[in-house]
């Protein structure tokens, strides 16, 4: 969704540039539900309160209306081999999704040594320590970042 948004909002519309976009998804990053936040961050930054309703609106009812409202006949339908089949590309779609939404941000925002050697870091802390928190990714890094623009 990431790339999406990058290519709509800041390719196509010129609503914001590259760094507040970068900026609406590192927000959205410290918070639960990463693509409402910067959806509706991006929607308050084009126009305000009514901006960030409208986007958040925009992102809210679709999943309302195809996962809440059917939800009573998920367990009808889900020994349903076409309906497994969906679901697992489905699945690959996302995997897929995630992937591209890590290359647009990487390379848009890993620009000097600096932020290079904070991403290294961070792929060694998530391969070394399985269980690590998002939270406590985000500020080691803080923390790092800080130190080496500071220090050196």
């Amino acid at each position: 969704m990431i790339p999406f948004l990058q290519a709509g909002v800041v390719g196509e519309m010129g609503w914001l540039n590259e760094q507040q976009f970068l900026d609406s998804v590192a927000v959205a990053m410290i918070t639960p539900g990463p693509v409402v936040i910067t959806v509706g961050f991006i929607g308050f930054l084009v126009s305000g309160f009514a901006g960030a309703a409208v986007a958040a609106l925009g992102v809210f009812l679709p999943c309302f209306v195809f996962t809440v409202l059917p939800a009573p006949y998920f367990k009808k339908i889900s020994k349903n081999a076409s309906i497994k089949a969906f679901v697992d590309g489905i699945t690959a779609a996302v995997v897929g999704a995630l992937v591209g939404s890590v290359t647009v941000i990487a390379t848009r925002s890993i620009v000097d040594v600096t932020s290079a050697a904070i991403a290294v870091l961070t792929i060694l802390a998530l391969i070394y320590f399985k269980k690590l928190q998002e939270p406590y990714i985000i500020l080691a890094a803080a923390l790092i970042g800080f130190c080496l623009k500071t220090y050196l």
